[in-house]
């Protein structure tokens, strides 16, 4: 399945710049497929070293970083002769080798010929302080589950994937019924590439199921596996909050509801250690929506999403008819599941600061601001065609913004500096 972050690889590759490469992402969201696709198709070989399966690997590393002498130990272990002009290596799970990690400043510094993409858990990096890590000697790109454009396309949507990058609304609009089932799909199966695959080849909701479970059984053994004994009983209590966090209208982050009387202290860590592992991401409050947004930033208050709308989904046990007909039953979570789209869809485009803004007394409340560029665009969400936006109206009447989103499942329009953007066409908001 095509990945819009391969544009990104080969820029990377073409960099006469070129740094170590690190893909941050929670387990599961395809690292390891992206590199070693990327290097079956752009390099004439790949040398694949992952130090979680093969930990004699870690030896390589444990004198001192003659990256002379680890390429020589590489070659011996793989078999092959790794040529800087056509080869790719590709260093997985590489938390498990902490030194491994602090050789990529020498790869850097004293082999900058080298093409090295690393990926490795979050939770691994955080929790291996001991190492040095290389800051300023290597880039970053961060994964995501699939976008909804990206799930259209694994599935053989390529027509309403150029639809929608043509921008030309009285198409799109016609092709809203097509759109808005496959959206409804997606709210079910997500954007875990093991779980699309699945789909796109048999369409079974059942499959798609118990692979989510799969997927979140994994999560938690990691829990057990990585997390300090101390914390564990606090991480699970906290991680299954989340859907009951996001069930209320106001969803800012209440440690109330993981456990009665618990104050924010008491789960400071495992809200860390979810983080750090890429399976939950914080959205703060901002008082003021003025450039720059972080200097407005609430750190008391903030919303919790997970990595992905399916695993969402799957920990709710939502029966996929229920969902996919568009059952009244729905209606209070499926805000929960709009909102979490849409802050998946914002936060894979990598083009927003995601900051949400609300009135210091007042139930107002915006559900995302987006820093873009020079501009601040205040976004809220609809779950269906509700042309009601009573908290942006009190937004717009206090600070009059450039342009204000409404995302709902009704059709595109524009008034002035108001733009109503179908949810299936998130993708464009960069766009307006």
């Amino acid at each position: 399945m095509r990945r819009t972050k391969w544009a990104e690889l080969v820029a990377w590759k073409n960099s006469p710049g070129r740094k170590p490469l690190i893909i941050r992402g929670a387990r599961q969201v395809g690292k390891t497929w992206l590199m070693k696709e990327f290097g079956r198709t752009e390099y004439a070989q790949t040398v694949y070293l992952n130090f979680e399966k093969n930990q004699r690997l870690a030896n390589l590393f444990a004198g001192d970083f003659d990256i002379k002498r680890i390429i020589t130990g590489m070659q011996a272990e793989t078999g092959l002769i790794i040529k800087p002009e056509n080869t790719l290596i590709i260093f997985d799970e590489i938390q498990s080798a902490p030194r491994a990690m602090t050789s990529l400043k020498y790869f850097q510094e004293d082999a900058g010929e080298y093409h090295l993409v690393a990926a490795g858990s979050l939770l691994g990096m955080a929790l291996h302080s001991e190492a040095s890590f290389p800051v300023g000697k290597v880039q970053f790109m961060d994964l995501h589950p699939l976008t909804f454009p990206e799930f259209l396309e694994a599935l053989g949507e390529d027509g309403l994937v150029q639809i929608l990058g043509s921008g030309d609304w009285e198409l799109i609009t016609a092709y809203k019924s097509r759109y808005i089932e496959r959206l409804r799909h997606y709210y079910f199966v997500g954007g875990m590439p093991e779980v699309v695959s699945r789909f796109s080849g048999n369409g079974s909701f059942r499959e798609v199921r118990d692979i989510q479970k799969e997927i979140l059984n994994g999560y938690d053994q990691d829990f057990s596996k990585h997390a300090p004994p101390t914390i564990i009983p606090r991480i699970r209590m906290l991680w299954n909050s989340i859907p009951s966090q996001l069930a209320k209208e106001n969803k800012k982050f209440i440690y109330g509801l993981v456990k009665e009387g618990s104050r924010a202290k008491d789960y400071e860590l495992a809200l860390s250690w979810l983080t750090d592992c890429g399976q939950v991401e914080r959205v703060y409050r901002v008082s003021k929506p003025a450039i720059p947004l972080k200097a407005y930033e609430d750190l008391s208050a903030f919303k919790l999403f997970l990595v992905d709308i399916g695993l969402l989904s799957a920990m709710t046990d939502i029966d996929p008819h229920i969902l996919l007909e568009g059952s009244k039953i729905l209606t209070e979570f499926k805000g929960a599941l709009t909102e979490q789209y849409t802050f998946q869809q914002l936060a894979a485009s990598g083009e927003f600061v995601i900051y949400y803004w609300s009135a210091e007394r007042s139930t107002a409340e915006v559900d995302f601001v987006l820093q873009h560029g020079k501009n601040i665009i205040p976004v809220e969400v609809k779950a269906e065609e509700n042309l009601q936006a009573k908290s942006l109206k009190v937004y717009r009447e206090k600070y009059n913004p450039g342009i204000a989103v409404r995302t709902s499942m009704s059709d595109y329009r524009r008034q002035d500096q108001f733009i109503n953007l179908p949810l299936y066409a998130l993708n464009l908001l960069g766009n307006l």
